[in-house]
């Protein structure tokens, strides 16, 4: 896999994540706990891209 194409998935798979994050923020029924642990992998993700983008 190519740096661009990983970087392109990597950027997808951050987008999902931030998308799932405001749905979970808009629903009263969701886990506190599950939203901060999707807020860590999106967030691992964003450093991910930022450290393979400065390369």
């Amino acid at each position: 896999m190519s740096l661009s194409s990983h970087l392109q998935e990597l950027k997808k798979k951050h987008q999902h994540l931030s998308e799932s994050v405001e749905m979970m923020q808009r629903s009263p029924a969701t886990d506190d706990l599950e939203i901060a642990k999707l807020k860590k992998k999106k967030l691992m993700l964003k450093e991910e891209i930022n450290k393979l983008s400065t390369h």
